[in-house]
This record gives C-alpha cells, sequence and structure tokens, in this order.
C-alpha cells in the first residue's frame, strides 16, 4: 500500500524559509516521478515543483530560484526547500507520486496517481 506523509509546514514571517518533507512507503520503482502542488482556499490546485527519475526538476514561474526539490533515496523521502516565502505562498502543500519515468507536464495534478494528505503553510507579512 502506498502511503505519503507530508510534514513541516508552520506559520511563518514574509522572509523566513520552510522546509516540508514527504515520507514515501510502499512505493520503491526505479522509474518514479514526484511533485509538490498546493492549494489557497477557494482556488484551484496547483503545480509548484517536479521531480523525474533522472532527477531533472521543474518549478512554477512565481516559485523558481526560491524553491528546491529534492529526493532521498535512501530514506525515500520527498523535500520542498521553501525560502524567501511571501504571503501568497500561503497554502496547503501536498505532495504527489506516480509510477513514470517521466512526466510530459510535472505540474499537472491529474499525472499523478498517489497523494498525501496535505501540510498547512501559513505566511503573514
Amino acid at each position: 500500500q502506498v502511503q505519503l506523509v507530508e510534514s513541516g509546514g508552520g506559520s511563518v514571517q514574509a522572509g523566513d524559509s520552510l522546509k516540508l518533507s514527504c515520507k514515501v512507503s510502499g512505493f520503491t520503482f526505479p522509474e518514479r516521478s514526484m511533485g509538490w502542488f498546493r492549494q489557497r482556499p477557494e482556488s484551484e490546485r496547483e503545480g509548484v515543483a517536479g521531480i523525474d527519475s533522472d532527477g531533472r526538476t521543474t518549478y512554477r514561474n512565481s516559485v523558481q530560484g526560491r524553491f528546491a526539490i529534492s529526493l532521498d533515496d535512501t530514506e525515500n523521502i520527498l523535500y520542498l526547500e521553501m525560502n524567501n516565502l511571501k504571503p501568497e505562498d500561503t497554502a496547503m502543500y501536498y505532495c504527489a507520486a506516480v509510477r513514470a519515468s517521466m512526466l510530459m507536464d510535472p505540474l499537472r495534478q491529474t499525472m499523478y496517481h498517489y497523494w498525501g494528505q496535505g501540510t498547512q503553510v501559513t505566511v503573514s507579512a
């Protein structure tokens, strides 16, 4: 059974940093793509960052240069390091996974099969 469990969210001030973690279990395929998504109240879920089997990364324009996605293959943990946070980054953050070496659109939620329950990030001005 595949399980994704996020952690690391919290309430911070603008300009602060946070590092989200997503512990993955039951999903150890060498061909895998993973991503981070976020959803603000009354908004669609949007892709934030993705990483494929070769380590290629994709970022949403608004987080490019501030966020970094990485995967610890040994511990099977997906990370999202977020720097210089802004109030507009406030959202519930979700990690996602799919058994695929690479995706045509890593920031499209319909590409992913497995999802975590989310962790809340709140950034105040």
